[in-house]
C-alpha cells in the first residue's frame, strides 16, 4: 500500500535548523534517539510542518528506552541517560553501591555487547563487568563480592558451569562453585548463614537428585541433605530468619507444583529450614505464584506480599496479588490487578508490583505500580510501562525495572498520534480511533485518515476522517463507506476556485453517498463523491498514487477460469485508462516523480520487462525504462518515496541497486545504483517517508544504524553543520548531557584561562530562558548545570532548546531537548 508521502519543509524551517544545529563534526547518518516509538506496527508515516504523524495499529506512543529503566520513587521520572538494554530482563538485583545488576536475555545494553549479564553503576554508566552468558538467566542475588546467577546457560564467566553459577562481583570471574543442575534454574535465596537455596525445573543438582529445589553448600556447590522433593517447578524464593535463639529459618516457595515438603501445597508452601518439611502454613492459591515480598517484624514474618496469577488464596478472593499474614490467611489487603503480577518489592510504606496488568488498585496503571501498604489504593506515581514488568527491586531512591517493555513514560495513544519533529515527543493531539489506521494524509490543516475504525476524533466516522491538525477532532468531512480505506493521496488545483479532492481505495462498495467499488475521488469539502469513476476491472485495489490529474491504481481480478489478473493501471481525470500494465505479481509500493512512476512490490516482470520487485515505468506508456535497480527476489518492496535525484526503498530484500543492502536503501534516481547510504535496519520495512533531509521509516526492526530503536526511526542525511564551532578561547567543543533530558541536564566546555563567560539558555525565539552563569570562571574543564527551570523558578515546557556559551563576543551554541 501507498501512503501518502509529504517532502519539504519551509525556507525559514530549513534556516532555523541549521541555525541551532548541534556543532559536531560532519556525520551522514544521525538516527534521531529522542523520536518516540510506538508499542504496535505502523502503517503510516505524514510529515507535515514539524509534525509527524503516525497511523497502525498502536494504543501507546513512549520515549525508547530499551527494557530495563531506573525509575525515581518519588517523581516516577526515569534516570536518563537511557539505558537501551536490546533484548528483555528478567532479574535485577542492587550492588549494595547505588547500582545494578542485571540478568535476561539480551545483547547489547548501551550500544555495547552484552549476552545476557551486565552491570550499571550508580551513575547508570554501564561497567566493563561481562560475564558473557550464551543462555538466558531468570535469577540474580548479590551476597558481598559475589553475584550468584542462575537460568539456561552452559558457560558463564569463562568457565562451563549449567545453569547456575556464582560471579566474582568485580570480575566478572566464575568462581570455583559448581552446583552443575541438569536443567533450568529460576530462583536462587539466601538465608543469611552461607547456604544458597535454588528452584527451578532440575532433578539432579550439587551431585544429588534433587527435584525442583535445593540447598546447596556456599563453598564446596554439594547439595546438602536438605530435600523438600516438589513436584514440579519452583519460580521464587524466600528466605526468612527469626532473630531469637534458636535461630529459625523458613523458606517460601511458589511455582507450579501441587506437592512439596511431604505434603499437598498448591502453588506455594512454607518449608523448615532445617527438616525441608512443609510447615502447617497453606494459603492453597488457585493459580501460580511469580513473585513474593516479604514485611518483617520483631517475631518474625508478619506480612508476605504475593503475586501470580490466581483468583483466590488465603481463603478470600484475590486476583493476582494478596497479603497474606503469618497464618496463611488473606488480610484484607485487596489491590486486585486485572492481569498477572510478576515482580513486588516493598519500601517504607508503598508495594511496588510489576506485571502485564492494566489496572491495579482501583486505578489504571500499566504493568507497574506503586500500592498503599495498609490500603491497597494505586498511589499518583505512575511511570507506564509499554509492556510487561518481569522484575523490580527497590534501592535508595530508585525503583530497577526490567521486563519485556520498551518504553516507559509513554502516553496512550490509540492507532493514531503525532509526534514533534524537533523533540521526537508526542503532542497532545490524541485523535483517539477506535480501529487501526492504514493511511495519511495532510492538506493544508487537516490530517486526512483512513482504516478500520468507526469512530475517531471524537464523532463516528467509518473508515475515513478529516481531523483538525491542532485539536484532532473531527471536522463535518463525512463520506462513510461501507468498508476500510487502505490508502490515500490528494491532488489540489491551486487556480480559482481552489478545488481540493480525496482518492481513496479500499474495501468499500459505497462511499460518499455513491456507489464506488474500492476507488473513489471525494470533494475535499463535501465529503460527497465526485463524478470521477475509474473504467477499470477489479475485485479488489491495492495501492493508490494521485499526481496531477493522473491516479495510478493496482488491483487484482479474478477471471472467468478463477485466476488471479493484477493490474497497474493509469487513469486520467475522466477516470478513462492511460494504460494498463499485468505484472506477475503484487505493486505494494508506488512513487511517482515527473514522467516516472516508480512501482515496488513482489513482481519479476512489469512494463514488459524483467525486473525485480522494483522498477522505472514510463508515466504515459507504461513501459520500463532502462532503470534496474534488480532488487533482490527474496524479499518485497514495500514502500518507496522520491527525494531530489533518490529514490528510498523500504521492504524485505537483502540486495538491491547492485549492493547488499538490509530492508532499506537510497538508489540513484538516474543509475539506479544504491548509494553509499545504509542505515541497515534489522527487520523488514513497511513503510517511510521523507521530510527534507530525514528519513522516517517504520517496520518490523529493533534497531537501526547500529542502534536498539524499534517500530519507527528518524535518519538524518548530511553534516549536522559543515562550518562547526566558532573560533575562540574553547578548549574544547560545547556538550551536553543527558540530551534530551528531562530532570537535569549538563554543560561541558575548556577554558584555558579564567576568564569572564556568561551562559544562557534561550527558547527558539531567542528569548533568555535561563542565566546559568555570568562572571568569572577558573580555567579548565567547566560543568554547568540546568536543572530544566527558568528564571522565576519554573519548570520550562517540553521542546527544544538553545545554550549558548559567550565570551568576548565568541560564543558556542548547542541545541538541547526537554522532555515531558
Amino acid at each position: 500500500m501507498v501512503r501518502s508521502i509529504w517532502l519539504g519543509r519551509s525556507i525559514a524551517q530549513l534556516a532555523l535548523v541549521a541555525l541551532l544545529t548541534i556543532p559536531e563534526v560532519a556525520r551522514s547518518q544521525v538516527q534521531q534517539q529522542s523520536l518516540w516509538i510506538t508499542n504496535g506496527s505502523v502503517s503510516a508515516i505524514a510529515p507535515s510542518a514539524g509534525t509527524i504523524y503516525l497511523g497502525g495499529n498502536f494504543t501507546e506512543v513512549g520515549p525508547a528506552v530499551g527494557s530495563a529503566v531506573a525509575i525515581d520513587t518519588g517523581t516516577g521520572v526515569v534516570a536518563q541517560p537511557y539505558l537501551m538494554v536490546l533484548g528483555s530482563v528478567n532479574a535485577v538485583a542492587p550492588d549494595g553501591s547505588g547500582g545494578w545488576y542485571i540478568g535476561g536475555l539480551f545483547t547489547s545494553v548501551r550500544g555495547q555487547p552484552r549476552n545476557n549479564l551486565a552491570h550499571l553503576d550508580a551513575s547508570g554508566t554501564l561497567t566493563s563487568w561481562d560475564p558473557n552468558s550464551n543462555g538466558q538467566v531468570f535469577a540474580l542475588i548479590v551476597s558481598g563480592g559475589t553475584v550468584y546467577v542462575g537460568g539456561t546457560f552452559t558457560s558463564v564467566g569463562g568457565q562451563t558451569r549449567n545453569n547456575v553459577a556464582a560471579l566474582d562481583g568485580s570480575t566478572a570471574a566464575a568462581t570455583a562453585w559448581d552446583p552443575n543442575a541438569d536443567n533450568t534454574v529460576r530462583a536462587i535465596a539466601l538465608d543469611g548463614f552461607g547456604t544458597v537455596y535454588v528452584g527451578g525445573d532440575f532433578k539432579t543438582i550439587g551431585g544429588q537428585a534433587r527435584s525442583y529445589i535445593a540447598a546447596v553448600d556456599p563453598t564446596a556447590g554439594l547439595a546438602t541433605g536438605w530435600n523438600p522433593g516438589a513436584n514440579y517447578s519452583v519460580s521464587v524464593l524466600g528466605v526468612r530468619t527469626l532473630p531469637q535463639l534458636p535461630f529459625t529459618i523458613t523458606v517460601y516457595a511458589g511455582g507450579r507444583f501441587t506437592s512439596i515438603g511431604g505434603q499437598p501445597r498448591s502453588w506455594l508452601a512454607a518449608l523448615d529450614g532445617a527438616s525441608g518439611a512443609a510447615t502447617s502454613w497453606n494459603p492453597n492459591p488457585d493459580g501460580g505464584v511469580n513473585a513474593m515480598a516479604f514485611v518483617a517484624g520483631l517475631h518474625g514474618v508478619l506480612t508476605i506480599y504475593v503475586g501470580g496469577q490466581f483468583a483466590n488464596i488465603g481463603a478470600q478472593p484475590r486476583q493476582n496479588i494478596a497479603a497474606l499474614d503469618a497464618s496463611g490467611a488473606a488480610t484484607a489487603w485487596n489491590p486486585g490487578a486485572d492481569d498477572f503480577v510478576s515482580a513486588l518489592g516493598f519500601s517504607g510504606s508503598t508495594v511496588y508490583a510489576g506485571g502485564n496488568f492494566g489496572t491495579i488498585g482501583g486505578q489504571t496503571r500499566h504493568a507497574i505500580a506503586a500500592l498503599d501498604a495498609t490500603t491497597g489504593l494505586a498511589t499518583s506515581w505512575d511511570p507506564h510501562a509499554s509492556q510487561q514488568v518481569n522484575a523490580l527491586a527497590v534501592s535508595g531512591t530508585s525503583v530497577f525495572v526490567g521486563g519485556y517493555f520498551s518504553s516507559v513514560g509513554g502516553l496512550t495513544r490509540h492507532y493514531i498520534a503525532a509526534l514533534d519533529s524537533v523533540s521526537g515527543a508526542a503532542t497532545s493531539w490524541d485523535p483517539n480511533a477506535n480501529g487501526s489506521v492504514s493511511a495519511i494524509a495532510v492538506n493544508a490543516g487537516i490530517v486526512y485518515a483512513g482504516g478500520s475504525f468507526s469512530s475517531i476524533g471524537g464523532q463516528p466516522r467509518a473508515a475515513i476522517a478529516a481531523l483538525d491538525a491542532a485539536t484532532g477532532t473531527a471536522t463535518s468531512w463525512n463520506p462513510s463507506p461501507d468498508g476500510d480505506v487502505v490508502s490515500l493521496a490528494t491532488t489540489t488545483l491551486n487556480h480559482l476556485p481552489f478545488t481540493l479532492t480525496i482518492y481513496a481505495s479500499g474495501f468499500f462498495a459505497n462511499i460518499g453517498g455513491q456507489a464506488r467499488n474500492f476507488v473513489a475521488a471525494i470533494d475535499g469539502a463535501t465529503g460527497a463523491a465526485t463524478s470521477w469513476v475509474p473504467a477499470i476491472t477489479a475485485d479488489g485495489v491495492g495501492s493508490l498514487w494521485a499526481s496531477g490529474g493522473t491516479v495510478y491504481v493496482s488491483s487484482y481480478y479474478l477471471d472467468k477460469f478463477s485466476q488471479v489478473i493484477l493490474n497497474l493501471t493509469a487513469i486520467d481525470a475522466m477516470g478513462n485508462p492511460i494504460w494498463t500494465d499485468t505484472p506477475n505479481g503484487g505493486v505494494l509500493a508506488l512513487a511517482v516523480s515527473g514522467a516516472t512512476v516508480y512501482a515496488g512490490g513482489n513482481f519479476t516482470a512489469i512494463g514488459n520487462q524483467v525486473r525485480g520487485y522494483l522498477a522505472a515505468l514510463d508515466g504515459t506508456t507504461g513501459l520500463a525504462s532502462g532503470w534496474n535497480a534488480n532488487a533482490s527476489f527474496a524479499g518485497n518492496v514495500n514502500a518507496l518515496a522520491v527525494s531530489g535525484g533518490t529514490l528510498y526503498a523500504g521492504g524485505a530484500f537483502t540486495n538491491i541497486g547492485g549492493q547488499a543492502r538490509n530492508y532499506l536503501a537510497a538508489l540513484d534516481a538516474t543509475t539506479a545504483a544504491a548509494a553509499s547510504w545504509n542505515p541497515g535496519p534489522d527487520g523488514a520495512i513497511n513503510t517511510l517517508a521523507v521530510d527534507g533531509n530525514t528519513i522516517y521509516v517504520a517496520g518490523a526492526f529493533s534497531s537501526i544504524l547500529g542502534s536498539w530503536h524499534p517500530q519507527i526511526a528518524a535518519i538524518t542525511q548530511g553534516a549536522l553543520n559543515a562550518t562547526g564551532p566558532s573560533a575562540g578561547p574553547f578548549q574544547s567543543q560545547l556538550r551536553v548531557a543527558p540530551n534530551p533530558f528531562q530532570v537535569q541536564t549538563a554543560l561541558h566546555f575548556t577554558l584555558p584561562a579564567s576568564q569572564a563567560v556568561d551562559v544562557g539558555v534561550f527558547d527558539l525565539a531567542g528569548r533568555l530562558v535561563r542565566r546559568l552563569r555570568s562572571g568569572m570562571l577558573p580555567s579548565g574543564e567547566q560543568r554547568v548545570v540546568w536543572d530544566g527551570r527558568n528564571d522565576a523558578g519554573g519548570l520550562v515546557g517540553a521542546g527544544m532548546y538553545v545554550v549558548q556559551v559567550r565570551e568576548n563576543g565568541t560564543s558556542q551554541r548547542i541545541k538541547l531537548v526537554r522532555l515531558r
